[in-house]
C-alpha cells in the first residue's frame, strides 16, 4: 500500500479552504487531520471518509465500498468508506463529504 505524493498533494489543496488540514503518514497510507483529529485515510489512492451511523445510509446507498484490510488471517474493517468519484472532481462537493467526516469525528471525540 502507498500512495503517490501527487494526490496526497491534490487533495490537500481541495482541502484548504476547510481549514488547517494535515496529512499524517500512518499504516502504509496517510491520515488526514484537522485540529487533531482524523477524518479521512488515503490508501493506495484512494480517499476514504469518516462514517458513524448517522452518515453511513448515505454510502451504503451509493454503493461505496468500507475500508479493509487483512490482519493475519482475518479481515477487519473500519469506519472509513470510500468517497464519491464525483467529489474528486467537484471542489465543492469533496469539501462538503470532507466536512461531513470532520463532524463524525468530532462528535466521535466528545
Amino acid at each position: 500500500m502507498a500512495n503517490s505524493d501527487g494526490y496526497v498533494n491534490y487533495l490537500l489543496d481541495g482541502l484548504r479552504p476547510m481549514g488547517p488540514v494535515q496529512a499524517r503518514r500512518m499504516f502504509g497510507g496517510h491520515g488526514l487531520f484537522m485540529h487533531g483529529l482524523m477524518f479521512s485515510i488515503i490508501v493506495d489512492d484512494q480517499l476514504y471518509l469518516k462514517v458513524d451511523d448517522k452518515t453511513r445510509p448515505e454510502f451504503d446507498e451509493l454503493g461505496l465500498e468500507r475500508f479493509s484490510y487483512m490482519k493475519k488471517d482475518k479481515l477487519c474493517h473500519m469506519n472509513y468508506y470510500q468517497a464519491p468519484e464525483s467529489c474528486l472532481d467537484d471542489p465543492d462537493e469533496l469539501i462538503q463529504w470532507s466536512a461531513a467526516a470532520y463532524h463524525v469525528a468530532q462528535r466521535a471525540s466528545s
